[in-house]
């Protein structure tokens, strides 16, 4: 139904501006002339916007609830009218996974999660251009450090003030003690699934 509006909306309005730019005074053979094929014109091309599909555009941006079931969609809004927030890495794309006419609308994001985002917030139809951008290779390491990335020091080589992993005899990341799992520099567990997430109240 939204599709159908934004389609009325702008034929009107094409419509109508066409018509005030025929509006022309003092009209010879050769300005009828001309104004037939300009019909003629303007005929074919209220054909092809009645035909029209919106959603197989690339690139249109549009709420979620004006979009079909299996679109592929980027720069997802979280709350409407916030901005882009999801999916906007290079080559990366979500789809629409249940037809969007309640409330919230079922997406599946390049990780493989499954979102209910609201159906007002906007998103763009296609995926983000240049996908082979995880395939370059940098030539060197002073090229990293164009891009701002600093170096990565592992906890092994650190000392016990600096890291759970540093020190002791060798290489070992218990620091002396049997038993513990590798961890954050902070403390807290990075295997076994350990759940860092915080939990949801519910009433």
């Amino acid at each position: 139904m939204a599709l159908l509006r934004s389609r009325t909306s702008s034929l009107n309005l094409f419509n109508r501006f066409l018509h005030q730019s025929l509006r022309v005074p003092n009209r010879n053979l050769s300005s009828v002339a001309s104004d037939v094929c300009n019909q003629s014109t303007i005929e074919s091309m209220k054909r092809d916007l009645l035909n029209l599909d919106i959603n197989s555009q690339i690139g249109s941006c549009m709420p979620i609830a004006s979009m079909r079931i299996g679109t592929f969609i980027h720069n997802i809004e979280v709350n409407p009218g916030q901005g882009g927030k999801l999916v906007r890495a290079a080559g990366t794309s979500a789809k629409i996974l249940k037809e969007p006419k309640s409330r919230y609308c079922l997406i599946r994001l390049p990780s493989g999660a499954e979102k209910l985002i609201d159906t007002r917030c906007r998103a763009t139809v296609g995926t983000v251009s240049n996908p082979s951008h995880g395939a370059k290779k940098l030539r060197k390491a002073g090229q990293s450090r164009w891009l701002g990335r600093r170096p990565v020091v592992r906890g092994v080589a650190m000392n016990p003030v600096d890291h759970p992993h540093g020190g002791g005899e060798g290489r070992s990341k218990s620091s002396g003690s049997y038993g513990k799992t590798s961890r954050t520099p902070w403390g807290k567990p990075c295997k076994c699934g350990f759940k860092t997430a915080k939990s949801r109240r519910r009433n």
